[in-house]
């Protein structure tokens, strides 16, 4: 139970702190998925490749050669979804160092503080306009990149545990809290992706980063001048306290259920690896071939190609209380976690038959797009398949972890998911040389298997769990438990 309460007032029986921090996050949900939907368009217009110095000589392409411009093409693509690989596997583990900052050395406020600036600064690095920057455009844009990883650590894992901390242990209230607070981070995901989306692929790339600076500036703003008033002195201190503890207890060997417990983690990580690797093409090779490869004009006008990743925090509002109410009302039936990760791939490998679609629709000829509604469905496949899979994910790690190793298999947790990140983008890079359908139909074969491996283990990897799995959650909890996908990075 927290010791340290919150100011009086409340809002919809809430208390007012929630608020903040749900519009905090909403709006540095905005900055980073804003970012994410434009960057790889922004790391391959010809103006970026020449300030960067990214030319065909950098490539070894031959510009005399009479594919060279085709080359060239796939050469920037390339490139651009391994650096966007890079940096969403990096996004992953700094949280780990930022936690442990927090916790021990700053407190959670003045973490989220830092790292809103670092990331606010990074945004206005990437959106400095090369004209005011002429010569120093590389040094920007990797600083840019930088400062947004490390604030990154910083902000995202302490704004969560703030929520936790506005309501005593026990308060039926906290459930209703977090599935506020998750809506706030679809709201801004959308946000995102529709505002700087636009500006960015309707005026400037580098605009659009820099209104998703802003979004985060009015997000550090929120906190500097009402954070005292609304959340007193919540996560002003380090919350972590020196222990003598047991040293003789926390020396002891792991028994026969925590070894086997730990076993389940491990395996369910490296599926975890294989459902981020295909979900994650999102924002490299899906996403260049919304923009490249896919018919967008709506009466005349094009719509931008970032709009296509609302689908996925849209219908995770929509359907998060569906899923909610369809695992409770299967009681008994309710698959386990294992199999609900093994349908998670069964469902992200369907997304990718669509995107197979696409690929066949236009077959060979650049003159022909793809329907949208390919894209639409693989979305929409994909966040089925994350409904049923990114939920469990922490919440599993926190049940079957021996204590004195929770921190650890977390931050392993991380490590995992930002492998499958950067997985996603050795396979997105596939796509220049093997063409989008026999790289799309690769990654819903890897789904696939897997999930069928995994199915086909679930049985034994519960009976390891040793009656972790044993709940009984209210509806509330199982709406908070889908909607918390939205919360995967």
């Amino acid at each position: 139970m927290s010791a340290i309460r919150p100011p009086a007032g409340e809002i919809f029986g809430h208390p007012k702190g929630l608020f903040l921090l749900f519009g905090t996050e909403m709006w540095e949900r905005m900055s980073y998925y804003g970012l994410r939907g434009i960057f790889v368009f922004y790391m391959t217009t010809i103006a970026t490749a020449a300030v960067m110095g990214w030319d065909m000589a950098y490539f070894g392409i031959d510009a005399l050669s009479s594919t060279a411009d085709d080359d060239y093409q796939k050469a920037l693509q390339s490139n651009a979804i391994g650096i966007l690989g890079t940096y969403a596997m990096l996004v992953y583990l700094t949280p780990v160092l930022g936690g442990w900052m927090a916790d021990n050395v700053w407190g959670q406020r003045k973490s989220i503080i830092i790292g809103g600036i670092l990331m606010m600064l990074g945004q206005f690095f990437l959106g400095t306009p090369h004209e005011y920057i002429e010569g120093m455009e590389p040094i920007f844009f990797w600083v840019g990149l930088g400062l947004l990883i490390i604030g990154n650590g910083f902000f995202k894992p302490n704004i969560s545990t703030m929520v936790g901390d506005l309501y005593e242990d026990g308060d039926h209230r906290r459930d209703a809290a977090f599935t506020i607070f998750y809506m706030g981070i679809n709201l801004g995901s959308i946000l995102g992706y529709m505002v700087v989306g636009t500006i960015g692929e309707k005026i400037d790339y580098q605009y659009g980063f820099l209104v998703a600076g802003i979004g985060m500036l009015i997000g550090v703003i929120l906190q500097l001048l009402t954070s005292h008033k609304y959340l007193g002195e919540i996560g002003v201190e380090p919350s972590a306290k020196l222990k003598s503890g047991d040293d003789a207890a926390s020396n002891q060997p792991l028994t026969l259920e925590e070894r086997d417990r730990v076993k389940v983690i491990l395996i369910m990580s490296f599926f975890t690896i294989v459902f981020w690797a295909g979900f994650e093409q999102a924002a490299g090779s899906m996403n260049l071939f919304a923009k490249y490869n896919t018919d967008l004009v709506f009466f005349g006008w094009e719509m931008p190609a970032s709009w296509l990743q609302s689908v996925n925090p849209l219908f995770i509002i929509i359907m998060a209380p569906i899923f909610a109410a369809m695992w409770l009302r299967m009681g008994d039936a309710e698959p386990n976690s294992p199999r609900k990760f093994a349908l998670g791939l069964f469902f992200l490998g369907l997304g990718f038959v669509s995107m197979v679609g696409a690929a066949f629709q236009i077959g060979g000829d650049v003159n022909v797009k793809a329907h949208v509604i390919w894209l639409v469905m693989a979305y929409i496949f994909h966040t089925m398949g994350e409904l049923c899979l990114s939920p469990i994910g922490l919440s599993m790690v926190s049940k079957l972890a021996p204590l004195k190793y929770t921190s650890l298999l977390m931050g392993m947790w991380f490590l995992f998911s930002g492998l499958g990140n950067k997985l996603a983008a050795i396979i997105g890079q596939q796509v220049g040389d093997a063409g989008p359908a026999a790289t799309f139909g690769g990654v819903a074969i890897m789904a696939v298997v897997a999930g069928v491996i995994l199915w086909l283990m679930s049985d034994k990897l519960v009976d390891w769990m040793h009656g972790a799995e044993d709940s009984h959650p209210t509806i509330e909890e199982k709406v908070e438990e889908e909607l918390s996908v939205s919360d995967h990075n």
